[in-house]
């Protein structure tokens, strides 16, 4: 028959610390895999889609429905960029997506 041994903790202290570190690492490695420790609201662009209206223009396109917050010229760059066009290239009836929020 197989004695068991015995373990005694030498240093209790250095137990405690290793026995808290480990139950941090736990924490923080399952709540990674549930997906707890996303930071999506600081990074996530909200976008609406406008239908372009006869005499519409990029720039009170971008004034109506481009982030407050956010200088004009900056909204119209996003706008061309994200719908790869130009202020010439804009068409009644054409769909184009403008940024919202940043």
């Amino acid at each position: 028959m197989k004695k068991h041994r015995k373990y005694r903790v030498a240093n209790k202290a250095r137990f405690t610390a290793f026995v808290a570190i480990t139950l941090v690492l736990m924490a923080f490695i399952v709540s990674s895999a549930l997906g707890y420790n996303t930071a999506s609201g600081a990074s996530t662009k909200e976008y609406v889609q406008v239908k372009v209206q006869s005499g519409d223009t990029l720039w009170a396109l971008a004034q109506e429905y481009g982030p407050a917050d956010m200088d004009v010229r900056t909204v119209v760059y996003q706008i061309c960029q994200l719908n790869g066009i130009s202020a010439k290239d804009l068409q009644p009836g054409q769909y184009i997506t403008i940024p919202t929020e940043l």
